[in-house]
């Protein structure tokens, strides 16, 4: 079996109505528009297939008002992989756009850290501000999932398959999880909340939403010391990510290749 893989970043929504002060710590251009991408991610390597999150389906968008541009099952099935027949889903972390339409994935063995599922179903869960990226329905489904038999946990680093591991980063939320996948350019590491953007990694700017600062900017450094490079660092928001890697299909960024080598 081949530890080569493939991956495809499928972009599946967005949201143009933010600024600065929603991404970055203290930025000093608050108040300049930056928009923000939502991404599910598929892993291939001619014999499995893994995927990477769930994303958020169209209910979840009308109770957030964040509209999506096509569900993730529906865009996965375009993309010709039935998400009924996915065996594999690491989940990096339960936030609501990470985390959602589980059900659509009601045969796939769920990996998610083991901290991060006490911590959405932990006494944190109390505070307004901790839960609001989380949502009830989608950790009942977590949990449902783990009576059905369905999840798997890691805590701290683990090899999901050969050639794909998961590495606890913390920070963001405190069982967030980033994905290193070994693909014919080297070790790529999707950071997913890690670090949304670009920016976040490489000039140390803490995205607003924390739960353990210090974590946070460990874990920039973290993601560096898995990935081959700079250029191997996936963040799990940036739009940029679509202008610097190749389409699947010409003229079409909605999917892309991370595991041909960027543009730039």
């Amino acid at each position: 079996m081949s530890d080569i893989w493939e991956i495809f970043a499928l972009k599946y929504a967005e949201r143009n109505s933010r600024t600065r002060n929603d991404s970055f710590v203290m930025d000093p251009n608050h108040d300049q528009p930056h928009g923000m991408d939502y991404f599910v991610w598929v892993l291939k390597n001619g014999e499995q297939t893994v995927l990477v999150d769930t994303g958020y389906d169209s209910e979840e968008a009308k109770t957030r008002d964040r509209p999506i541009l096509q569900a993730p099952a529906s865009m996965l099935s375009a993309f010709g992989v039935d998400p009924t027949k996915i065996e594999t889903v690491i989940l990096t972390h339960l936030h609501y756009d990470h985390a959602g339409s589980l059900k659509e994935f009601s045969n796939a063995k769920l990996h998610v850290q083991a901290s991060e599922m006490a911590f959405a179903t932990g006494s944190c869960m109390c505070h307004d501000h901790i839960r609001m990226p989380f949502t009830g329905e989608h950790v009942c489904d977590m949990v449902r999932s783990l009576y059905q038999g369905r999840v798997q946990f890691a805590e701290g680093s683990r090899e999901i398959a050969s050639g794909v591991e998961v590495h606890l980063v913390g920070g963001h939320s405190k069982g967030l999880q980033c994905v290193r996948v070994r693909t014919r350019r080297g070790w790529v590491v999707l950071a997913s909340d890690a670090s949304h953007y670009y920016e976040n990694y490489r000039e140390g700017k803490p995205f607003p939403i924390v739960v353990d600062l210090d974590d946070m900017l460990n874990g920039f450094d973290r993601l560096r010391e898995l990935a081959d490079s700079d250029d191997h660092i996936i963040p799990g928001h940036d739009p940029l990510v679509r202008s610097l890697y190749p389409s699947v299909v010409a003229g079409d960024d909605r999917i892309v290749q991370l595991h041909a080598k960027p543009k730039n």
